[in-house]
């Protein structure tokens, strides 16, 4: 809590942070799939190192 008493910090467990990773990751690959339907499709493999280098680009920024 901070000097107004509003709530600032979390702790959670590793494991729980795992699970929401994972839940926020499939669901950013669901959102470029669903933008991309018109345009060539890629092999789960293709569609999941595009998804990676994304991800990485963003962490580099």
């Amino acid at each position: 809590m901070d000097e107004n008493q509003q709530p600032i910090a979390v702790q959670i467990s590793i494991a729980d942070f795992e699970k929401i990773e994972e839940i926020l990751e499939n669901y950013g690959l669901i959102q470029l799939m669903e933008e991309s339907e018109d345009n060539e499709r890629l092999s789960k493999d293709q569609g999941w190192k595009y998804y990676q280098s994304l991800k990485q680009k963003n962490v580099e920024s």
